[in-house]
């Protein structure tokens, strides 16, 4: 090794080991308070400065990139699974208890599952995977007669944003598991019956007022 090296191989040390303390605040700081828990806290979690932060992660959005670029795999994987199902209206279900499961144990994976964040491009394939999933399970339960016909994915994926956004209040205040209540009696309204179901009184969202809603629903902070 010479001793240029020498002299940087401390240097790319010290940035690595930096960057690693840095997610591991960030991932604890987002998993307790969302992800617009204060940058200035998370470099003090990690024991360094802001400027070592920025250094690494200009934006919060680069940071929140970073932190759950693998971490929402587990959403994708149970999204398979379900796919794989025979029944498509229990795998519908099942699959939403493993991302509500998700959602009242995580803040920050919350704020990404129920929300619009620009400038995270890595969460974009979990977006669309999950938007595939719940497609191809409710065209199938709608077609097996399980699901009421007049339900859409955008109608779906809206009341899901809307009842996920509770999850970690419901975990925190309520019983074990509360927030399984709200899904199983949100499931039933979906469900085809016997009973006349009553007409829906406005047209379905569009792709782009869900997509505005969920932008509207935060998280708000820049960087």
């Amino acid at each position: 090794m010479t001793p240029a090296t020498e002299r940087h191989a401390p240097v790319r040390r010290d940035a690595l080991r930096n960057r690693e303390l840095l997610l591991a605040a960030a991932r604890d700081a987002f998993a307790a308070q969302g992800l617009e828990a204060p940058l200035d806290d998370i470099a003090r979690r990690a024991g360094v400065g802001n400027a070592t932060l920025y250094r690494h992660f200009p934006t919060r959005a680069a940071l929140i990139d970073a932190v759950f670029r693998d971490s929402l795999q587990g959403t994708v994987d149970a999204g398979e699974e379900a796919r794989g199902a025979a029944d498509a209206w229990t795998a519908l279900g099942g699959y939403l208890e493993a991302v509500f499961t998700v959602l009242a144990t995580d803040r920050g994976a919350n704020d990404l599952m129920t929300t619009a964040i620009e400038g995270v491009t890595s969460l974009d394939a979990v977006h669309a995977h999950n938007h595939e999933t719940i497609a191809l399970l409710m065209g199938r339960a709608q077609r097996d007669g399980a699901m009421r016909p007049d339900v859409t994915v955008e109608d779906l994926l809206l009341s899901l944003a809307t009842l996920g956004r509770a999850v970690p209040s419901l975990a925190a205040a309520g019983p074990p598991n509360a927030w399984r209540r709200q899904l199983s009696l949100f499931l039933d309204g979906l469900r085809a019956g016997t009973r006349p179901a009553t007409r829906l009184p406005a047209p379905a969202p569009t792709a782009q007022d869900l997509a505005a809603v969920l932008r509207d629903l935060g998280p708000h902070r820049g960087n």
